[in-house]
């Protein structure tokens, strides 16, 4: 076990917390000492959620375990019970607590409530947060969802009557599942589909019992409804949709797709269905855009859907594209190797602030702990995937999926590459009469005082093997390059540094390479 400062997924009962929230009539009985119970301030405090999370924890101490810690699980799923009166009840434990083996599935099974008890044994040490959850989600749809009536695998559609579907993988503290969910159902009934069940979302036990009901299964978010999805197709015979529509090619290919799976004609939607970001990337001026070196890391399905849109749609060389879900790590390896470039699967941040130093890109696309790397670099960074932060439930309607969400992405993608060029700008007319801070203000205000100068640190003329020194002056001279080719600049100098064996790069050694590499 590796102790760290930050973690990019939590244990896998928050993986079943999440499905239990974003469910209704759904109890979950957490086995788990007094210190587990932080796990509600992800749900209250970051999602932002004005209800708890429907978990009741056993909340056993130190003293409780030389007694019957068995006795106070029952208790606790029996008052659960008569509490909330839920349609369904999941008994787990969390980390801690599985290492005192009490068996609370087989326990809560004893008990014969007049519910389905559904026991989630989620190896803590072995798995985490996003396999939690999926593997919850399996188990309460192998659990609830019921053959037809007649007993046959699943209904079939009657003649002239409307391909019906299931939406799944939306959860609680999801990566803006609320919004891509409506932005989804919208281009699903443009299609003439109906929607059978929209599950985990807000579904109810007795709901997922009407899921072998629908044609076929649009899966949002592999790493949550997968495997779920698997198991349907095997037992009722229903095929899912393969495409996530993140991006304008990936949402036109989606709605082919759907549109296949329900034997409509997708032209009509397509037709009249566009978005700004293709245009908007066509008329920026390339200098912004196109060939800028970007690194991307997040979950399997935001990565891989992130590459394609930066490089088929905006024209952006992708350097570095890696994941934290090691279940998906093969999904990571094709795409990289699509792009020629070698695939980083790790949950240790530290090796993914090591490849994005090495890597010196122009724009980093990750999650909120790549934003803080980006920041401490200098690197414009946009988030792309979970884990959540606050930030990342507006309370604007902000999709990334869809058309509306390719325009979202434009926006949270480009606008960082313009700021850096506008704060470079800045700087490098700081000293203007014109256009410094120190000028005076057109809305009659007494004008600021000068600016302090930046002192820039004196650079060590120690190197190693893989590092060159810069001096003062050439530094500050490569910091009047825009900034958009000044990683370019650098890597051009130190390049013309290494194969002259020069260990220290001066003024002179800037202006040098400059000279060679501008003939």
């Amino acid at each position: 076990m590796q102790l760290s400062v930050w973690t990019y997924e939590g244990p896998p009962h928050i993986g079943a917390m999440r499905i239990a929230t974003a469910m209704r009539d759904v109890h979950y009985v957490l086995h788990a000492p007094q210190g587990d119970t932080y796990a509600d301030l992800l749900f209250t405090m970051i999602e932002r959620r004005d209800r708890r999370p429907p978990v009741t924890y056993t909340t056993f101490q130190a003293r409780d375990l030389g007694g019957d810690t068995a006795d106070l699980l029952q208790s606790a799923a029996r008052a659960a019970y008569e509490r909330f009166q839920p349609q369904a009840m999941l008994v787990g434990a969390s980390c801690t607590a599985e290492l005192i083996q009490d068996d609370p599935g087989g326990l809560a099974l004893a008990l014969r409530l007049p519910i389905p008890v559904i026991p989630l044994e989620l190896p803590a040490y072995q798995r985490k947060e996003n396999w939690g959850a999926s593997e919850t989600f399996y188990r309460i749809v192998r659990a609830l969802a019921a053959p037809s009536a007649d007993g046959s695998p699943r209904r079939e559609r009657e003649a002239g009557a409307r391909p019906v579907c299931n939406l799944l993988g939306p959860t609680a503290l999801g990566f803006r599942h609320r919004d891509d969910l409506a932005e989804v159902t919208r281009q699903v009934v443009e299609l003439g589909i109906e929607i059978n069940v929209v599950a985990p979302w807000n579904a109810t036990p007795s709901d997922l019992a009407r899921l072998p009901q629908a044609d076929f299964n649009i899966v949002l978010y592999p790493e949550i409804a997968l495997t779920a999805a698997q198991w349907l197709h095997r037992q009722f015979g229903q095929p899912f949709t393969r495409t996530i529509p993140i991006g304008v090619g990936a949402t036109r290919d989606f709605i082919a797709e759907v549109a296949s799976l329900a034997g409509v004609d997708a032209e009509p939607v397509l037709s009249r269905t566009e978005s700004r970001l293709p245009w908007y990337s066509r008329s920026v001026d390339s200098t912004y855009l196109t060939g800028k070196r970007v690194f991307i890391f997040g979950d399997a399905t935001h990565a891989v859907a992130a590459a394609r849109v930066a490089t088929q749609e905006l024209g952006f060389e992708v350097v570095g594209l890696g994941t934290y879900a090691r279940e998906f790590a093969r999904e990571i390896r094709e795409a990289a190797a699509i792009y020629g470039v070698e695939p980083l699967i790790t949950d240790d941040y530290l090796e993914v602030e090591a490849r994005v130093s090495e890597l010196r890109p122009e724009l980093v696309l990750g999650t909120q702990m790549e934003r803080h790397i980006a920041k401490r670099l200098g690197i414009p960074c946009a988030v792309i995937s979970a884990p959540c932060h606050v930030q990342d439930f507006p309370a604007r309607y902000s999709p990334q999926m869809g058309f509306e969400g390719a325009n979202v992405l434009f926006d949270t993608w480009v606008h960082p590459l313009m700021m850096g060029l506008e704060e470079h700008l800045l700087g490098m007319f700081r000293e203007d009469h014109e256009f410094g801070d120190h000028a005076p203000s057109h809305l009659g205000a007494a004008p600021a005082a000068p600016p302090q100068q930046p002192q820039l640190r004196v650079v060590e003329t120690t190197v190693t093997s893989t590092e060159l020194a810069w001096a003062s002056d050439a530094e500050r001279e490569l910091t009047k390059i825009p900034f958009f080719v000044r990683g370019k600049a650098r890597r051009n100098t130190e390049r013309f540094a290494r194969e002259r064996n020069v260990n220290l790069i001066t003024l002179e050694t800037l202006y040098d390479a400059k000279a060679h590499f501008g003939r």
